[in-house]
């Protein structure tokens, strides 16, 4: 491919600054057909083969193994599709379009579309040219470039080999998100306990000082075995004639306790089978706390607000 393309080895900076001053023609120097090349519309051919080929050389180098990157290619068959989709336009008639400045934007929308950082893009552009003239075009082209990337892939190359290190994909991002979250911090303790064999009479007391309307029924020795949810009891906290008659251990529901260890996403599993909003948690069977599903989702859409 050198032998044809000599533009191929190293960078290409060269040949991109070639084109940017409008000297297609020096980047087919060295290059066997290089006698075929005297006419605009050859040399267009030229140019656009180039962009395809450089993209297969790119591919070959980097999978047998061998040195390099993306920026340097972006830059290159960025430069090398602005000025071919220039140089087309004036060939055909259709108007007359300044084939430098398209060379240098379009690097600009190759660069935000691969490494999907537009703001790079811009001004990395705009230093090359030595002004800022092209900071309009280049601003609408790099975020043209983002927006069609993201359309057809939601990661960046270089995302997806983060991603793939850490096992994440598009699909199981919330996982990820979720995995970040500390059960520990999302513990709620201000929820009242109650004894399996108080009265009813000592359940009102405690239901009339607590801001909650979810009581956990706990042994002496802080084993979970029930908890007590105020919609269920509503009706009997207003007879007293069975304050003394009735026990916690027979108003209380199964509690559906997660443990400390399990994971965010079994533990949301949990809140829509129960359809709970508040679950205890337990390590070895002894009560730790309640978490309340509002403030897992809560923290979530935090951590998915600083992916973005």
């Amino acid at each position: 491919m050198f032998l044809i393309f000599p533009s191929l080895f190293g960078e290409g900076y060269e040949s991109i600054k070639m084109l940017a001053n409008d000297n297609p023609l020096q980047v087919a120097n060295g290059s066997l057909i290089y006698q075929y090349l005297q006419n605009d519309f050859t040399i267009l051919i030229f140019i656009g083969a180039l962009v395809f080929i450089k993209v297969l050389a790119v591919g070959i180098t980097l999978g047998s193994g061998g040195n390099g990157g993306n920026f340097g290619p972006s830059l290159f068959v960025g430069a090398y599709l602005g000025f071919a989709f220039a140089r087309l336009i004036n060939l055909s008639g259709i108007a007359q379009i300044p084939e430098t400045n398209f060379t240098l934007v379009a690097m600009a929308g190759i660069l935000s579309g691969v490494f999907y950082a537009p703001l790079c893009a811009i001004f990395l552009i705009a230093e090359i040219t030595g002004g800022y003239n092209l900071i309009i075009p280049l601003m609408i082209v790099a975020a043209l470039g983002l927006t069609v990337a993201r359309y057809f892939e939601p990661l960046s190359m270089e995302g997806k080999k983060l991603a793939k290190l850490l096992n994440i994909t598009a699909d199981n991002r919330d996982h990820f998100l979720l995995s970040r979250l500390n059960l520990q911090d999302l513990l709620e303790h201000n929820f009242s306990e109650v004894r399996p064999d108080n009265s009813l009479r000592l359940l009102v007391r405690v239901i009339s000082i607590s801001r909650r309307n979810t009581f956990p029924v706990v042994t002496r020795e802080g084993k979970l075995v029930g908890v007590v949810h105020l919609d269920h009891i509503r009706e009997i906290i207003f007879n007293e004639k069975v304050y003394d008659t009735t026990f916690v251990n027979e108003v209380m529901t199964e509690a559906h306790p997660v443990d400390i260890t399990d994971s965010l996403p079994t533990i949301l599993k949990k809140f829509d089978d129960t359809r709970q909003w508040n679950l205890p948690v337990v390590k070895d069977n002894i009560y730790q706390g309640f978490l309340s599903k509002a403030r897992i989702l809560s923290e979530y859409r935090a951590e998915l607000v600083k992916s973005v």
